[in-house]
């Protein structure tokens, strides 16, 4: 659920965002690029420092070149202009679009490929050809997050139709567990014969995640639709620094694994209770990280670039 709900959150974002740009740029030309410039490339930056820090040959999960999340959220960034003058129907209906694209490009989203073919790219076209189908995290289908996330910016005051594409989810949800279990067949993989996989991600896996992070959105907006707090209210405010840094983070945290994988190399693989602690103390560290980031070097971070070149 991290990478959907990341990709959503940052769509959510860049709709609010090119909103606010909107109402300075009045549609100059000009304006719109001095916005989407600075954000494709920091994006993309980050993805190369990713990238390197994770090295294949060292240990991690990736060549240099290889299009991920950020360069996904690049991409975002070049349609987000676009996505503000779509209705909301219009926005649905890509969201659903880009949802069942799998269905419509079959194999070439790599379903046959191996680990290394898919984080590996051999000239222009391969790379975009892993951006656009058949990459990490290409567009077809992760674009529809971004698309999510623009909906649930937009559709504050309208807790019934979320509510009614939740069950209708749900219950779409029940059938592919049913039919997994008829077919005797895993439920979810990471990649792989499943019914939900995310490697490559397919239509019923960015429906269950799309629906899970509904439900996530809609929890944790507690009465705030109808002038009330958020769920938790200020005794959850002390996650809101690493929200804000969320970019930072992702970026730090893969430089952090890129050394440990590093220098692990030759060693033995870790026992699955060992890694879920490291996996625990890693993901926390990085709250009181960014409380003390905040408090003392707030203008350090690529959120802070985002905002001051775009």
């Amino acid at each position: 659920m991290a990478a959907p709900m990341f990709v959503t959150i940052s769509g959510w974002g860049i709709y609010r965002s090119a909103i606010r740009r909107r109402k300075i740029a009045d549609n100059d030309f000009s304006s719109w690029m001095s916005w989407i410039i600075p954000r494709i490339t920091i994006l993309t930056i980050c993805q190369l420092l990713v990238n390197s820090a994770l090295m294949i040959d060292r240990g991690g999960r990736f060549d240099w070149m290889t299009p991920g999340v950020l360069t996904l959220l690049a991409l975002a960034s070049l349609i987000g202009p676009l996505m503000i003058y779509l209705t909301k129907k219009q926005r649905f209906s890509m969201m659903l679009i880009f949802m069942i694209s799998p269905l419509i490009i079959g194999d070439l989203n790599g379903t046959d490929f191996y680990w290394t073919e898919r984080v590996s790219s051999i000239g222009i076209e391969g790379w975009i050809e892993r951006l656009i189908l058949n990459g990490t995290y290409p567009a077809l289908p992760w674009l529809s997050f971004i698309f999510l996330g623009s909906l649930l910016e937009g559709n504050k005051e309208n807790s019934d139709n979320q509510n009614m594409i939740v069950k209708t989810g749900l219950f779409v949800i029940l059938i592919s567990v049913i039919y997994s279990f008829y077919e005797k067949i895993p439920w979810a993989l990471t990649e792989g014969n499943a019914t939900l996989t995310f490697f490559p991600a397919n239509t019923m896996f960015i429906l269950t995640s799309g629906i899970f992070v509904v439900i996530l959105f809609r929890i944790l907006e507690g009465r705030e639709t109808s002038g009330g707090e958020p769920f938790g209210g200020e005794r959850i405010s002390w996650l809101e620094p690493a929200g804000r840094l969320s970019l930072t983070i992702y970026v730090a945290h893969f430089i952090l694994l890129g050394i440990i994988a590093n220098e692990m190399q030759d060693q033995p693989r870790l026992e699955i209770y060992t890694a879920f602690l490291l996996t625990i103390l890693h993901t926390s560290i990085w709250i009181p990280l960014s409380i003390w980031h905040e408090k003392y070097i707030p203008k350090i971070s690529f959120e802070e670039l985002l905002r001051k070149f775009s």
